[in-house]
């Protein structure tokens, strides 16, 4: 007999060898039907795994990321299964689940059209319908590659080769297709209730843009329809705030083809842009960083020094200057490290906090470039803090408060992840495991709760990350803090402590924005280009009604931009309500109509954005209104 511990804390007793399924049934049907996949001992499997040891077992239904992402790979395979049907040679790749869906990756000799994926996506109904189990078996190396080959699936065969002696090669079957697979996967297809393919994109094999380009096949699936229906209206909806389509519409920003990857601001988007780094001065002022500014270029030896050059040497760009090797830097850090290190310090001097809002490249394939979201030159709001080990918890807790604060001004919710050490670190076991704790601690004192990404924390130490919610319910991952023990010993950074001896500083690595131009898209699409009155480019419109009234206009125009408010007027000859309009258009937050009246009367006719007509106001009361939103920061 075998224990099995359930999630609620009891513990049940089985026969060796009983299923995950047969457990399920045991307990009830109703489970048992909901069921997709089983958490055993923190590891997701199938519901047809046989239990032969004591092990604590968790159910997953869709709700739970296991079961979902069980659910979603299961998908992917019967997508998958129809384009084989549909275009018997095409070659398949790889086909995981993802965060909001699954893809697949094919080689076919044909560009695949909206038809093809409604055709795909009515085979994939077939299928669904058909209600195939899926059954594991596996094969000894040879035979797997034997297999591959005699299936004419090169992409598969050449998976086999690379993973490593004595791995365990798994496959799915479901009917007539036959897919390479470590799982885990639901128990038939019948089981998937709604999907939806969404889009076709170009993918490089394992991502190498030296390899074949293939066709990506996106999709999604929920275990309701009305879960995908609203899926698709929030896809709808992030459609018409798109950045790059608002930026170009706003003309904030654009990207163009001299320059793929490398952002143009234009002069609204500097305003935006420049308020925001305006801001970020100040707030961090108060919280005591001093702002530093470092060179974009530097020599070879500080990349290998700083362990760019073994850890990120694909993602770095290079040149030569009086024959010597230099990198454009990719991050900020070393450049911090010098500064610290161009001079002796004191324990007296520490906390030290530095801050920059440093210009990094870094090469991306072309692939991957995305509007302001992926960019191959950004802005990091990046500061660095070197303390004394004593200090690790404190400064923690400051920079997780100043954060919060940041986010809360834009409406932000958010949640962190903590990432553990991943496999190409550098450091010691004692190293990584005292700085873990010290993030575990400092979230844990604040209360926050977190979720553990084991073996995601950069190459030099743990980090937490902020995930920021979107007024759509999309989530970006911002702010992080990263503990280093590393950066320190590579530079030899030193302090002198109270025993008049040397000592090795700890370091915090930290950004609250993450890249200005990414944090700027992520505002864009949150507001719509609808940005709150502060932050709006141009806070004022003034509209008058006909040509004699440019005097009074222009006379407005300069009495609201010596009290620092944005203006522009329209004095074009067109109808009023035509300028309101395109006022709207260009979401401008307050538009002033000018008529007889207003003149008489030294008033405005306000409208605004979010509330419409306002009616007549003295011009200071608008001006003691829109103040008042832009000194609270209003949403």
């Amino acid at each position: 007999m075998i224990k099995i511990t359930l999630k609620d804390g009891s513990i049940m007793e089985y026969n060796k060898g009983i299923t995950v399924m047969e457990v399920a049934e045991s307990i009830s049907k109703g489970l048992a039907k909901n069921a997709l996949a089983a958490e055993i001992d923190g590891e997701v499997k199938d519901l047809s795994f046989k239990l032969e040891k004591d092990c604590s077992l968790n159910l997953l239904k869709f709700e739970e990321e296991g079961g979902r992402l069980a659910y979603r790979h299961t998908t992917s395979h019967v997508l998958a299964q129809a384009v084989k049907r549909l275009f018997p040679n095409a070659r398949l790749a790889i086909g995981p689940a993802i965060e909001n869906g699954f893809y697949y990756d094919f080689d076919v000799d044909r560009t695949f059209t909206p038809e093809d994926l409604e055709k795909i996506e009515n085979e994939m109904k077939n299928i669904i319908k058909e209600n195939h189990k899926l059954e594991r078996f596996t094969l000894p190396r040879d035979e797997a590659i034997k297999f591959m080959k005699e299936n004419n699936e090169p992409y598969k065969e050449e998976l086999i080769r690379d993973l490593p002696e004595g791995a365990e090669i798994s496959f799915y079957k479901q009917g007539e297709f036959v897919d390479l697979c470590a799982g885990p996967h639901i128990p038939e297809t019948g089981k998937i209730k709604a999907f939806k393919l969404t889009q076709v994109a170009g993918a490089y094999w394992r991502g190498d843009e030296k390899n074949k380009m293939l066709q990506r096949i996106y999709g999604t699936s929920f275990a309701r329809q009305s879960d995908l229906d609203e899926y698709i209206r929030r896809l709808e909806e992030a459609k018409k705030r798109d950045h790059r389509k608002l930026g170009r519409e706003l003309d904030l920003f654009t990207i163009m083809e001299e320059g793929p990857g490398f952002p143009f601001f234009l002069p609204k988007g500097m305003v935006l842009r420049n308020i925001l780094e305006d801001y970020w001065r100040q707030e961090h002022k108060k919280a005591g960083y001093q702002e530093i500014k470092t060179p974009i270029i530097l020599n070879e030896d500080l990349w290998h020094r700083s362990g760019h050059w073994d850890h990120y040497k694909e993602n770095m760009y290079f040149t030569k200057i009086d024959e010597g090797n230099y990198a454009i830097k990719p991050m900020n850090c070393p450049g911090g490290m010098l500064v610290y290190k161009r001079r002796l310090h004191s324990y007296r001097d520490l906390p030290q906090r530095m801050a920059e809002l440093g210009l990094v490249h870094r090469h991306e394939l072309s692939g991957a470039l995305h509007g302001l979201m992926r960019v191959r030159c950004f802005t990091q709001d990046d500061a660095h803090t070197f303390m004394l080990p004593s200090q690790i918890r404190e400064e923690i807790i400051k920079v997780i408060d100043l954060i919060d604060s940041f986010y809360s001004v834009f409406g932000f919710k958010y949640h962190v992840e903590l990432s553990t050490r991943p496999e190409n670190s550098m450091g010691t076991d004692e190293q990584w495991e005292m700085a873990t704790n010290a993030l575990k601690e400092a979230l844990e004192q604040k209360k926050m709760e977190y979720k553990i990404n084991e073996g995601d924390g950069a190459f030099y130490g743990p980090k937490i990350d902020f995930h920021l919610e979107d007024c759509i319910g999309r989530t970006w991952q911002c702010g992080t803090i990263q503990l280093d023990f590393q950066m320190p010993e590579r530079f030899d950074l030193t302090y002198v402590g109270d025993d008049g001896e040397k000592h090795r500083p700890v370091m915090i690595h930290r950004v609250v924005f993450g890249s200005i131009e990414r944090f700027i898209a992520i505002l864009t699409e949150h507001y719509a280009g609808a940005f709150p009155v502060w932050l709006a480019p141009v806070q004022v419109k003034i509209l008058p009604l006909v040509e004699k009234h440019h005097e009074y206009v222009l006379a407005l125009q300069n009495q609201l931009e010596q009290s620092g408010i944005r203006v522009e007027t329209d004095l074009r000859n067109e109808k009023i309500g035509y300028k309101i309009r395109e006022a709207q258009l260009e979401k401008v937050p307050y538009m002033l109509v000018i008529g007889d009246k207003e003149v008489e009367n030294g008033s405005v006719a306000v409208r605004s954005r979010k509330e419409g007509d306002l009616g007549v106001m003295g011009i200071n009361e608008f001006l003691k209104r829109i103040q008042e939103e832009v000194d609270k920061k209003a949403n």
